[in-house]
């Protein structure tokens, strides 16, 4: 945990990134504002982040999840309320923003990173009067004075992959595999730079590396899958 004036939180959670380089992470708010705010300050500051909060629709909340689950975003700012049922794998890092209100959620909240045996990190930022509290949580828990914090002042985290949307899915019956062929054969886009391909009734998602993004774009826009043709988009 690392102590800190709420008008200096902003700065050490930046110090916090830049300290512990995480490869992704989740940083918990008690409000819907602060996701928002801290996500866009992340974001100026040259780090991959969208929100994940109740005012996002439906599709917005998918798509959010689907970006952070195929690396097109790498820092999800999230309320415990958006994020109920989430299921995502190889967390690097949890930060709380926030001291929850409740130790079963701090419990829930750290529970997101190191699970099935990989390496993770769960840290609290806390205000001057909440050491008790954050105690009471987590008894076993390092305290840390923000000044300790050894930071890259280079590190930032930007994404090497984008989402392209495809307006086809399961009900026009494409598969995975359409999507793949018609990207590497006849598009010509190497196999290493296609990730993870998301696939549901009506529409398709694949995460492209960034340098053949540009490529593949305009290759489904001018080409076809299975014989037909269908509208693309970068899903930003």
């Amino acid at each position: 945990g690392v102590e800190v004036s709420p008008q200096h939180k902003e700065d050490t959670l930046l110090r916090t990134l830049k300290s512990y380089k995480p490869d992704t992470a989740i940083i918990f708010c008690n409000t819907k504002a602060d996701t928002v705010s801290i996500a866009d300050f992340l974001r100026e500051k040259h780090f991959a982040a969208l929100d994940l909060q109740g005012d996002l629709d439906q599709r917005e909340r998918n798509e959010t999840l689907l970006k952070f689950a195929n690396g097109s975003i790498l820092i999800m700012v999230a309320t415990d309320v958006a994020s109920r049922g989430l299921d995502v794998k190889d967390v690097a890092m949890v930060i709380n923003y926030d001291l929850p209100h409740d130790p079963e959620v701090y419990t829930h909240r750290i529970g997101r990173t190191a699970r099935a045996g990989a390496e993770g990190i769960a840290l609290s930022l806390y205000r001057p009067g909440q050491k008790a509290k954050l105690l009471e949580m987590a008894p076993q828990i390092e305290l840390l004075a923000p000044e300790k914090l050894t930071i890259d002042k280079h590190f930032i985290l930007q994404a090497n992959k984008a989402t392209l949307c495809i307006d086809g899915g399961k009900k026009n019956k494409l598969r995975p595999g359409d999507i793949l062929g018609a990207l590497s054969k006849e598009i010509g886009i190497p196999g290493k730079d296609i990730g993870k391909i998301d696939i549901f009734d009506f529409q398709a998602y694949v995460a492209i590396d960034k340098e053949s993004f540009q490529k593949a774009y305009e290759g489904l826009k001018k080409g076809k899958i299975k014989g037909r043709k269908f509208r693309v988009w970068r899903l930003d």
